[in-house]
């Protein structure tokens, strides 16, 4: 019976200082007093309360913009929404800080931040990729800007991260054509174009073994169902596939597959 009425004292007396503290910051958005609404933005997000630190932030940024308190206001404000997720929002303001307050203690890690958050943007990959090329593009220029910066060696690794996504994209792409060929022959050919940009793109890839058996077998099955006048040269070119496959790949898991191929060809060739 007592913890009853204890529990049920302590959730009055929590709800009588949660009504206090709305009505209190009702009253904070309604106030003209700036400087306060600064100091309160700031307990807010110190707090992690970023949405009411969002809201008084929001109101004060153009205020204090021209000001010396310019770009604290403008960082704090991007930090808030970089910790509600919401990352289009924290990028816009953390690159606006990077191109207009060159001075401010903050602009070092404001540029690192407009890459950081369109890499948290960037999607699986088979999604569009536009955010994380543009990121790549934001590490690289805060590398040259910044070389000897304490964020150099994360930008290096999260480059590399992306490009392996990039990698996969690409990869994700040219199996797209490689698998619709089997249903219709035609599509062998922008298969083996789209393989081949993949590899010249990413030459270095985790699919690089994959990508080259597909060229060899793409070549083979385009050879397969060309017309006659275009299948001696289509084999000859499956030839070519298969010495470049086997001479990178001696011991590759698709040799059985591999070999196969090679033996038809020769055959189909009279070799």
């Amino acid at each position: 019976m007592l913890k009853k009425r204890f529990l049920n004292y302590i959730i009055l007396v929590v709800s009588i200082l949660t009504i206090a503290s709305c009505s209190n910051y009702e009253k904070l958005l309604k106030s003209t007093d700036y400087n306060l609404k600064y100091t309160k933005a700031l307990e807010y997000y110190q707090k992690k309360d970023y949405a009411r630190a969002v809201s008084l932030f929001e109101q004060v940024v153009n205020v204090f913009r021209a000001t010396t308190k310019g770009d604290s206001v403008m960082y704090y404000y991007a930090k808030c929404y970089y910790g509600e997720e919401d990352y289009l929002m924290a990028g816009h303001y953390f690159k606006e800080i990077a191109e207009n307050y060159a001075r401010s203690p903050f602009v070092q890690e404001s540029s690192y931040m407009v890459g950081y958050c369109l890499y948290m943007d960037s999607p699986r990959p088979s999604l569009d990729q536009e955010n994380t090329t543009n990121s790549i593009q934001e590490f690289q220029k805060f590398i040259y800007k910044n070389p000897d910066s304490k964020y150099v060696p994360e930008c290096k690794r999260l480059i590399e991260e992306m490009h392996n996504k990039l990698a996969e994209k690409a990869y994700l792409n040219a199996k797209l054509y490689y698998h619709v060929g089997s249903a219709n022959p035609l599509y062998y050919k922008s298969a083996i174009i789209t393989l081949q940009n993949c590899l010249s793109e990413f030459p270095d890839n985790k699919y690089r073994e994959e990508i080259t058996y597909m060229i060899l077998e793409s070549n083979y099955l385009m050879a397969e169902n060309s017309i006659p006048e275009k299948r001696i040269e289509r084999y000859q070119s499956t030839l070519d596939e298969y010495y470049s496959f086997a001479a990178e790949f001696p011991k590759s898991k698709f040799s059985l597959d591999a070999e196969k191929i090679y033996k038809s060809t020769k055959q189909i060739l009279g070799l």
